[in-house]
């Protein structure tokens, strides 16, 4: 994978790209709060083998589980400058995102985004984004009237049983939210964490999956399959 740097209204970051022939399907990685895509590499690794290009933006850690709308702000439109420095402007990417990175894809596919009772968070919808894969999503961004009637693409959402953070029952909502004009199929893996997408989760994080090996590689598999479904 190679690492670019991108300019920013005056600041630089980083993006790890792993490029596929021409035509291949287009993946933009939104990571976590720990800001570095690598820490997922199983996933990556498996995009990159089935023919993916994978643009991965890097960014700082997020110092605070509640994030500000200047940070969700700066992800969004850094994941935005990143398709249009690596991707025919005319081609179509499937949003694949872990954690608060999956909740700022939802926002990109055209979803209110509120940090509480006015306080829309502003952030340009990309029609370029064709589905979305997301793992351990927050949904309680999106409780706003009518915050969700805007995506209208595939949605996969991902989560364990045992996740204490986003827990099940905020994807399960995301999906009955969406039921009226929007399929999300949800998978639960029993016994999963939030962490456990993570090849390198956080220092002192617990695995509570006794084989993760065996789950990373199919939960990873099974968004490759997603992904080529475009």
């Amino acid at each position: 994978m190679l690492t670019q740097i991108l300019q920013d209204d005056g600041d630089s970051f980083e993006v790890s790209v792993r490029k596929a022939a021409t035509g291949s399907p287009v993946v933009l990685f939104s990571v976590g709060s720990g800001g570095q895509p690598e820490r997922l590499s199983t996933l990556l690794d498996a995009l990159t083998e089935s023919g993916c290009t994978v643009v991965a933006p890097h960014f700082e850690r997020l110092p605070s589980t509640t994030p500000t709308e200047e940070e969700l702000a700066l992800r969004a439109r850094r994941l935005a400058l990143a398709l249009d420095a690596f991707v025919e402007h005319s081609a179509r990417a499937i949003g694949v995102g872990h954690s608060i990175g999956a909740a700022i894809l939802v926002a990109m596919a055209g979803a209110q985004l509120w940090l509480g009772p006015g306080r829309r968070v502003s952030i340009a919808p990309d029609r370029r984004l064709a589905r979305l894969a997301l793992l351990a999503p927050p949904t309680g961004f999106f409780q706003a009237p009518a915050a969700l009637d805007a995506v209208r693409i595939p949605v996969l959402a991902w989560v364990g049983s045992a996740d204490n953070i986003t827990p099940p029952m905020q994807t399960e909502w995301l999906a009955s939210a969406m039921h009226d004009w929007n399929i999300v199929d949800v998978r639960i893996t029993e016994g999963a964490g939030h962490f456990s997408f993570m090849d390198v989760p956080p220092p002192h994080s617990t695995e509570p999956l006794p084989n993760k090996q065996a789950f990373l590689r199919e939960y990873s598999n099974e968004i490759c399959r997603f992904v080529g479904a475009v």
